[in-house]
């Protein structure tokens, strides 16, 4: 059984399920998951779950990173190029001096409208179907954390283009961030191109192709990632083997040792990643409380 991740490069075209359907296949494993949905029409960084770390993708990192490009003068319906054009006007006259006067007003905490071809659910149904039936509802802002908007380079013309790389948090919609930019220049905003680059941990530079990724299994080269790597953002917690055996089989273990943290990472004195942990406080003492027991006892 292979249990670990894959750090899955999306090609353009595919859903993020297309993606989980073409690994069961290639490793003939059922269980499969990923982290963080990509659009189709986006690429870059898609966190694949295998096996038992299928129950640890609620533990990964939430942060994301991406090379963004927005292209000025154009409104879609989906905020992005694969959707109908709904205004188009040349905005030769914009220029780059006043897109970074607006830059500032998207980075911080903000509320941001999610698109309206977006995955949300609003009274049970995804926004995009609603959409694509023609019932386009209100559907509220929420609070999002954009933490570095970086101009890459910029493109002057009748439809100009710019080039950010963005760092946010969880539910950050790119897409909306190239609308309402075009928005307020007056100009109208689309996203263009959309390259993920961070996501959970894992880092564009480190992925792997589909291609890549079916070679390496077929040459038996395959190495999942490390749960344990994967989740080093989590503090440690070492048991020995006793405290260790009753744990693994999922009972509460009274500790004195303190750590500044409510979910951890539980180790075997012997370095093997056991599983994760809620860390509470009790009239028992300190306990630690097994929240996924990623290596059992049979």
């Amino acid at each position: 059984m292979i249990n670990g991740f894959l750090n899955l490069n999306k090609p353009l075209g595919f859903t993020s399920h297309d993606c989980v359907a073409k690994v069961r296949r290639i490793l003939k494993l059922k269980r499969v998951g990923h982290a963080g949905t990509l659009d189709p029409a986006a690429t870059g960084v898609l966190p694949i779950a295998l096996g038992r770390a299928t129950r640890l993708l609620q533990y990964l990192p939430s942060d994301k990173a991406y090379h963004a490009t927005i292209c000025f003068g154009l409104t879609t319906a989906t905020d992005d190029l694969e959707g109908e054009v709904l205004a188009k006007q040349p905005a030769s006259g914009l220029t780059l001096e006043a897109v970074k006067s607006k830059l500032p007003l998207f980075q911080g905490t903000i509320q941001q409208v999610p698109p309206n071809y977006s995955a949300i659910q609003v009274q049970g149904k995804r926004l995009y179907d609603l959409a694509r039936s023609g019932e386009l509802i209100e559907v509220p802002a929420r609070s999002v954390d954009i933490y570095q908007l970086e101009i890459l380079d910029w493109r002057s013309g009748e439809f100009p283009e710019l080039d950010l790389a963005i760092a946010c948090g969880s539910g950050t919609y790119i897409r909306s961030i190239a609308r309402d930019l075009g928005a307020m220049l007056d100009v109208g905003g689309t996203l263009a191109k959309l390259i993920r680059t961070d996501s959970s941990g894992f880092t564009l530079s480190d992925s792997l192709t589909l291609d890549e990724f079916a070679t390496q299994v077929q040459d038996q080269a395959f190495s999942p990632i490390d749960p344990d790597i994967a989740l080093a953002h989590l503090p440690i917690f070492t048991l020995p083997e006793e405290p260790a055996k009753r744990w693994r089989w999922g009972q509460k273990v009274v500790t004195d040792e303190v750590i500044n943290a409510a979910i951890v990472r539980v180790r075997h004195e012997d370095n093997r990643f056991l599983g994760i942990a809620q860390l509470v406080e009790s009239e028992e003492g300190r306990l630690l409380i097994p929240q996924m027991v990623f290596e059992p006892i049979s």
